[in-house]
């Protein structure tokens, strides 16, 4: 093709892929370009091998544990080539959605190599100039290695390098208590490796509440997990094989392995972001207003690159944003505050909105909070899974601002939740909702009965309704 395009997008990861989707789709003209493989960390090092690698762990774990329904228990036996085998398989099967050649048959033009702005209007991949009326950065991000003493020696994995295992490591330490930390340590312990985790802060999962993290601690450790908070990782030793790590607490921990999942950083070098006025935040990502323009003229930048939650439907969120704000300059914005997210461990922990304590923090005692404990919920009971929790946040006029679900299918239940708080509704429409029984959406049904049954039926409303049954008895006295 020749002359402008309408949008021209570099990555190809799940933002680059629906703007440039959606442009193409309102008969605009789009570009992608993209310097590795189309797809992003969501297809290849993100989402879709880390879920199925947690499928096969799952399963080696009901094996290992058939005793909690009655069955006998069997060790499984681990081929870690065969289990990344049927990773890969997943890949392929969901590669087509991502592929050029749909792009191109949608009418995108896929174009390989590095991007690189060369000045207002113009982006140059190698020999080319692509023109552009509007343009998005959606480059993503990296993992980071932090500068550790000996750290760089021992070959360290992360969540970029780890497919390429092809041996179960008989000793793996994991640097970094997040989601993706916690998600591949828990799998690579079901799949028979001796897994230890550090994590610097005092409790896992640090963006949520404290007591989220330290029930997954003790969940993980209940599975064999060495789960270390609160400390540092100082130095590494030795080769990949036969390393020690040194703690700032004086502790050594010998590993074969270590998988460092510290945190990301944007990809933004090499951009040529000096040439069209592009800047960044005191973090390296770039700085963005609520419409995700930039401080380039006519550039957007979407997902991960812009210090955002780095989630793909928050990625797939902003590239709708940037479609309509782009193409028709209007003045649509992010809501990061309906967008859920969820860790899937075991038990999958996913919350969307407010939690308990910024509830309170701007609302105080006004706040609505109230949880469900699933040691009652009778489709936890019945799978052997009754540990976990719903919590529904409400404002002083009971409406749904959040929810925290920790417990066995916890993603799924945070779909609902997340429709509530977009459509603005009260805590009480979840209660006079019909949900299926039995089902894990029940647990947050149940919490807002309870929200309902502490308005309703409280002291004072017993009196009168009592006084009210005693007059209605007499009238209807037969006669």
């Amino acid at each position: 093709m020749s002359g402008r395009f309408d949008l021209v997008t570099i990555g190809g990861g799940t933002a680059g892929l629906v703007a440039s989707l959606g442009v193409a789709g309102l008969g605009g003209r789009a570009a992608l370009i993209e310097a590795d493989r189309v797809g992003g960390d969501c297809l290849w090092t993100g989402c879709v091998p880390s879920k199925a690698l947690l499928a096969a762990a799952a399963t080696a774990h009901t094996m290992r544990t058939a005793d909690r329904h009655g069955l006998d228990p069997v060790e499984p036996v681990v081929d870690l080539a065969r289990v990344m085998a049927t990773v890969r398989r997943a890949q392929a099967v969901i590669e087509p959605q991502d592929s050029p050649e749909r792009l191109a048959a949608h009418g995108v033009e896929v174009v390989q190599g590095r991007g690189r702005f060369a000045g207002p209007g113009r982006i140059v991949v190698g020999d080319r100039e692509l023109r552009y009326r509007m343009a998005l950065i959606a480059t993503g991000s990296r993992p980071v290695l932090p500068p550790i003493d000996g750290l760089a020696d021992v070959d360290p994995l992360t969540s970029d390098t780890v497919w390429g295992l092809d041996r179960l490591p008989g000793r793996l330490v994991v640097l970094g208590g997040g989601p993706i930390g916690c998600e591949l340590g828990q799998a690579f312990a079901r799949l028979g490796s001796s897994v230890t985790i550090v994590e610097a802060l005092p409790y896992l999962l640090p963006r949520e509440a404290p007591d989220v993290g330290a029930f997954l601690a003790a969940a993980l450790r209940a599975e064999g997990v060495d789960v270390r908070v609160g400390v540092r990782a100082q130095s590494v030793t030795g080769a990949a094989g036969a390393a020690v790590l040194m703690l700032d607490d004086g502790a050594e921990v010998p590993f074969d392995r270590i998988l460092v999942a510290v945190g990301r950083r944007p990809a933004t070098a090499d951009l040529g972001l000096d040439t069209v006025g592009v800047e960044l935040d005191e973090r390296g990502h770039v700085a963005v207003d609520e419409r995700l323009a930039t401080t380039g003229n006519r550039i957007f930048a979407a997902g991960d690159v812009t210090g955002a939650m780095p989630f793909t439907p928050v990625a797939a969120h902003h590239a709708r944003i940037v479609v309509t704000n782009a193409m028709f300059r209007a003045r649509r914005q992010t809501g990061h505050d309906r967008i859920p997210w969820v860790t899937f461990t075991s038990p999958e922990i996913a919350r969307v909105g407010l939690d308990a304590e910024a509830a309170r923090r701007r609302w105080g005692q006004r706040a609505v909070v109230q949880r469900y404990n699933y040691a009652g919920l009778d489709r936890a009971i019945t799978q052997g899974a009754n540990r976990g929790w719903a919590e529904l946040v409400g404002d002083p006029r009971r409406r749904l601002v959040g929810a925290t679900v920790v417990g066995e299918a916890a993603g799924e239940s945070i779909a609902e939740l997340t429709a509530w708080i977009t459509a603005g509704r009260r805590i009480d429409d979840i209660s006079t909702t019909v949900h299926a029984y039995p089902t894990f959406a029940e647990g947050p049904s149940r919490a807002a009965d309870d929200v309902l049954r502490a308005r309703w039926l409280g002291p004072r409303v017993t009196r009168v309704t009592s006084r009210l049954l005693a007059v209605l008895r007499r009238l209807d006295v037969p006669r």
